[in-house]
């Protein structure tokens, strides 16, 4: 470690009143190196993170960025606390946990899913927020445009609703002959909305009829999974929200008990016994929001980040479930596959 060269400050012999002392101090400080001038004990920076899911979600945030900011000089319980905030899928409780982090006087808020930033915009139009992974920002009035996002919001986009087609597309693929196919998705999600839209253009071409399934609470997954059963449904399509990602382990038992192919958004579901997923991987998205946060933390503006959108789509496939289900995945789509699950 490189110091200055010692500066000695010499006092003359005879007695000073208090008033020269303090006027020769301020003088010594003024001659002392610059650099030096300025430092102070670092700023411990608070980040907020919510989301709509449980813990398991934000914890998995949590240590993504953890692991992210050490890199880069922010290390948590020296320079960085996090503050985590989950509303366990009831939705009525996100404006008063986002009110909570604003009142923490935090540095930035990370959000993850499309309801959550929303609920943490109305919260603050002054402190960033970072959307982790989020749906349609535009279409949901977080940001002006992609490019150039206007206010106080940015971050990543999942907006990719055209995966609802193609979702239904691999249903073809697996099953020529299916004609019915149900989907599965959070109606107060207007990202869904917007999937299960574009699942409707894709159908009408298609020839496929489609059956809503529609869930806002974890209340409503046993009646809407029962519909499935009842219409006698050749396939479940799950679109991706924190609400199904909570319960991905039940659709996917519920899917096999039923012998009832599954297609989802997420690799998360495949891992949990989903026959297939497609789509981009949160976990990357998770890690892009790092960077994100050390810009600010820098004193970026978010309306001069622009909103990253994934380029990257992977296709998991569970042979173990193709087994239990009796299917046979075609050769054609396991080469197309980006893991497969034995």
């Amino acid at each position: 470690m490189n110091l200055p060269p010692t500066r000695l400050v010499m006092f003359p012999s005879r007695q000073i009143g208090r008033r020269e002392f303090v006027l020769l101090m301020a003088g010594a400080f003024v001659a002392w190196p610059r650099g030096l001038q300025a430092q102070q004990p670092d700023k411990v920076y608070k980040i907020g993170l919510l989301t709509a899911g449980s813990d398991a979600a934000v914890r998995s945030l949590q240590g993504i960025l953890r692991d992210g900011l050490r890199e880069l000089g922010w290390i948590e319980g020296k320079n960085l606390i996090f503050e985590a905030r989950y509303a366990e899928d009831d939705l009525d409780r996100l404006p008063g946990l986002a009110a909570e982090l604003v009142s923490l006087d935090v540095d930035s808020i990370v959000t993850v899913g499309t309801l959550v930033p929303i609920a943490a915009k109305r919260a603050t139009s002054t402190i960033p927020i970072v959307m982790a992974f989020s749906g349609d920002p535009v279409g949901s009035g977080l940001v002006a445009s992609l490019a150039h996002p206007g206010g106080n919001v940015t971050g990543l986009s999942s907006m990719t609703p055209d995966l609802g087609g193609k979702r239904l597309e691999l249903v073809k693929d697996l099953l020529p002959e299916a004609h019915r196919v149900a989907v599965l998705w959070n109606a107060a999600n207007p990202y869904s909305a917007l999937v299960f839209k574009e699942t409707e253009r894709a159908a009408r071409t298609l020839e496929i009829e489609l059956q809503s399934l529609e869930v806002q609470a974890p209340a409503d997954f046993d009646g809407a999974l029962d519909a499935a059963t009842r219409q006698h449904t050749d396939a479940l399509i799950t679109v991706e929200d924190p609400l199904t990602i909570d319960h991905r382990t039940k659709i996917a038992e519920f899917a096999i008990d039923k012998r009832l192919p599954t297609i989802a958004g997420f690799k998360m579901f495949a891992d949990a016994g989903g026959l297939i997923s497609y789509g981009p991987n949160p976990g990357e998205f998770m890690k892009e929001s790092v960077g994100y946060v050390a810009k600010i933390l820098k004193g970026a503006k978010p309306s001069d980040l622009p909103v990253e959108q994934p380029t990257r789509f992977e296709l998991v496939i569970n042979l173990k479930t193709a087994t239990a289900l009796g299917l046979t995945i075609p050769s054609t789509l396991l080469g197309l596959a980006d893991e497969v699950i034995e």
